[in-house]
């Protein structure tokens, strides 16, 4: 295997990160163009009348059943 040494002029700097909501924020606001979402277009919902058919095992009906609810 060969190693070869980092280019430090190539990498870009590095910030300190800091634990404070200014430096999040920051960070969120550079980092949106890597966020965009292509505008297309909108899907409707499916109305319940449509829904038909779903089976779940029982295995899986116990499994969740025995699982706590969400802020227990």
């Amino acid at each position: 295997m060969t190693v070869f040494p980092q280019d430090r002029a190539a990498a870009p700097a590095v910030e300190q990160a800091t634990d404070t909501w200014e430096a999040l924020r920051g960070a969120c606001t550079r980092m949106v163009p890597h966020w965009a979402v292509p505008a297309g277009p909108a899907v409707a919902p499916v109305p319940p009348s449509r829904i038909h058919g779903v089976t779940v095992p029982a295995a899986s009906a116990r499994l969740l059943d025995g699982m706590s609810e969400y802020g227990d």
